[in-house]
């Protein structure tokens, strides 16, 4: 079955909801978008109604902790990435209700190690909650191998569509 808003909607008004967020190596974007979507339910007074993890493709970075310069950036931010990075499995596509990947990349891989056809259901592209800040961008850019504003970039774009995801199944 596929995933519409109101079925995300009736995820939430049930009980809990559990997503997991993908990038490649789990120390970027991924970990960002947990830490992001954490605080907002915390903030929304509902962090007890969400399940909320991430994950990478490959398992190049297993165990280390976030990119020090994501860190450093989500820090200015009042936001404190604990997460230490692990690799998807075959079990998280029982365990999450959410696999959110953050490019096409992400998703064709997900889709690739899908255990089921109803995993596959599970695996949505991040792109269907970005709005007001992705004029440009339809995926979380990669911030590994740019600069600062690379960082930045990634965390204005999640904290758009992390709201913007939020306010889609609360309401």
């Amino acid at each position: 079955m596929k995933l519409t808003d109101q079925n995300l909607r009736d995820l939430y008004h049930k009980g809990k909801v559990s997503i997991l967020f993908v990038c490649l190596g789990n120390i970027c974007r991924s970990p960002a978008a947990e830490t992001i979507l954490r605080d907002i339910v915390a903030q929304a007074g509902d962090a007890d109604r969400w399940v909320i993890d991430s994950a990478g493709i490959g398992n190049w970075h297993v165990g280390q902790r976030a990119d020090h310069r994501m860190r450093v950036h989500a820090i200015r931010r009042g936001l404190d990435i604990t997460h230490r990075a692990r690799q998807v499995c075959a079990d998280d596509f029982s365990r999450f209700d959410i696999i959110i990947g953050m490019d096409s990349s992400n998703i064709d891989d997900l889709r690739d190690i899908a255990p089921s056809a109803d995993a596959l259901d599970r695996i949505l592209h991040i792109n269907r909650w970005m709005g007001n800040v992705a004029s440009r961008y339809d995926y979380i850019p990669d911030p590994y191998y740019e600069g600062a504003e690379g960082f930045e970039l990634v965390l204005d774009l999640l904290t758009d569509a992390l709201h913007n995801l939020h306010h889609t199944i609360t309401h």
